[in-house]
């Protein structure tokens, strides 16, 4: 089942802008997305709103398209999104582990849209899932059974691939879950990628600029996460 027009939400994204002309730039880049209803930009607080049922992971390249970043800050209603980093636990991946991103928002509370997007692989067709458990002390293969399948991604020969499925589930009953992608059907082998999938702040539920833990601003936390594989 895949996400249609009726999928409509709101994200919210950290864009850095100097003046009306950045603004205009990124209005302008994202409204030639589709299923994009509705833009606003605020120079101020350097954040863009988008409406509508375009993939994040679609909104991020098309404002990296046009030489800027972007660093989702809110999606969907309070208590109503979660996202899961992808790594890779291989000994030949330490050094970059992230492989992918998955972005989860519910579009009402009993179904939930999955944005996953994967970077850095080789070309084939790969199976995401969610697992019944969340155990990744040993990487995929301890997060228990299958729990709820996420179709397939076909990755190209630039290695990066991304789907966007709708699926009956609460975000709720997905917390503290595994969710794998494997590059076979019905085998997890020492290479799949595998995440814990934990809350996300709704809209307007993240203002910070400066990690509590860290001390780092977002944009140098969103570097160390690059420097660590991930694309979008």
């Amino acid at each position: 089942m895949t996400a249609d027009n009726t999928d409509s939400f709101t994200a919210v994204f950290a864009v850095p802008m100097h003046c009306s002309d950045c603004c205009n730039s990124v209005t302008t880049a994202l409204k030639t997305l589709e299923r994009v209803d509705n833009v606003e930009c605020d120079l101020g607080k350097q954040l863009v709103s988008v409406t509508g049922s375009a993939p994040p992971s679609a909104v991020v390249t098309a404002i990296q398209a046009i030489g800027r970043d972007a660093i989702v800050r809110g999606t969907g209603l309070p208590n109503s999104a979660a996202v899961a980093i992808l790594e890779s636990h291989a000994p030949e991946d330490q050094k970059a582990p992230v492989k992918g991103l998955a972005r989860i928002v519910a579009v009402s509370p009993t179904q939930a849209l999955f944005d996953i997007t994967l970077n850095g692989l080789p070309k084939g067709t790969y199976y995401p899932s969610v697992r019944v458990g969340g155990n990744i002390f040993e990487g995929a293969k301890t997060c228990g059974a299958l729990y709820q399948e996420l179709g397939t991604v076909e990755v190209g020969e630039d290695g990066s691939g991304q789907t966007f499925v709708k699926r009956p589930i609460s975000i709720t009953e997905l917390i503290g879950r595994g969710l794998i992608v494997s590059d076979h059907a019905s085998k997890i082998a020492d290479n799949s990628l595998v995440g814990v999938i934990a809350r996300s702040a709704g809209v307007w539920q993240n203002d910070k600029t400066v990690c509590s833990c860290s001390g780092k601003t977002v944009w140098e936390e969103r570097q160390d996460q690059v420097g660590r594989g991930l694309a979008v």
